[in-house]
């Protein structure tokens, strides 16, 4: 008589490395197929750029994620390991109740407040020209061509580039107009205005002054993971030139700020020193445009 045979022609270990690998293929597959979708319709509603935006944001936050992910994953395996063969793990059922740990971990964490984290980053450089002609490069910038400042390292992951900061007095408020590309647009209102001394920048925005897909939640100005709350400039004559200093607080509110607030001090102060070396390369070209025109 013939032996049944077996609905799946693998035996042993054969059988787990079979199973393991048609799940894996599923998963991807699925998860392709899951978001295909996704991404057509962001692509019809937004355009094609905003998609392609998509991607690159997707794929720069995960870098910056994969050494937490390491990091915390290693820790555990190592204890999780030690735990098993101190108390010869593992049993099955012990195995399917860890296995959901990670499900039950998301959802409590979203219950769980964040901790606001307040930091300051703090720059100077020198200016081979006068305070006032570094004044009145700092109140009102127009015409900022990306790569003047497309080195900051914000601007590579994805954030748009200036386009001018358009200064302005309107009902006793001295104002500094912001307009950045992917239509990204808000104020900042001076609160110490010191004439070729000192300025201290505070943020207004508007309801739109972040369209759709404009920025990623996470880098966001005034959103619930991060803000600026001011940006102070000061000017000192020194021997041939100016002291200018930039001052930046900010704040960074995750649940793991242990590692999101080092990330954000790098990028912040990245930023400081490439837009200082702005306005000290518009200053240094001002006499000679002022003479030009």
């Amino acid at each position: 008589m013939n032996k049944k045979q077996p609905w799946l022609p693998v035996g042993g270990a054969e059988a787990r490395i079979v199973i393991v690998g048609f799940m894996l293929l599923f998963c991807v597959l699925g998860g392709y197929f899951s978001v295909r979708p996704v991404r057509e319709t962001i692509g019809t509603i937004l355009g094609r750029k905003a998609t392609q935006d998509l991607w690159v944001f997707t794929a720069i936050f995960a870098i910056l994620i994969v050494p937490l992910f390491a990091v915390v994953g290693g820790l555990v395996g190592l204890v999780m390991g030690a735990i098993c063969r101190i108390t010869n793990w593992p049993h099955r059922a012990i195995v399917s109740s860890v296995a959901l740990l990670p499900l039950l971990g998301g959802a409590v964490e979203q219950r769980v407040d964040t901790t606001n984290l307040e930091r300051v980053q703090q720059r100077e450089v020198f200016v081979a020209a006068a305070p006032e002609t570094i004044w009145r490069v700092l109140i009102d910038t127009r015409d900022i061509h990306p790569d003047e400042v497309e080195s900051a390292w914000m601007y590579r992951i994805g954030v748009p580039t200036p386009q001018a900061g358009v200064g302005d007095l309107r009902d006793g408020e001295h104002l500094r107009h912001i307009t950045m590309g992917k239509g990204v647009h808000f104020d900042q209102v001076a609160t110490d205005w010191d004439v070729g001394r000192r300025v201290t920048w505070r943020y207004r925005f508007a309801d739109d002054s972040f369209p759709p897909g404009a920025l990623d939640d996470h880098v966001r100005i005034g959103g619930q993971y991060f803000d600026v709350s001011e940006c102070s400039y000061s000017l000192k004559p020194v021997a041939g030139g100016t002291q200018l200093a930039i001052r930046m607080k900010y704040r960074v509110s995750t649940h793991f700020n242990w590692y999101a607030a080092p990330v954000a001090d790098w990028l912040v102060g990245d930023f400081a020193e490439v837009i200082l070396d702005f306005y000290a390369k518009r200053a240094a070209l001002a006499p000679s445009q002022a003479g030009s025109s």
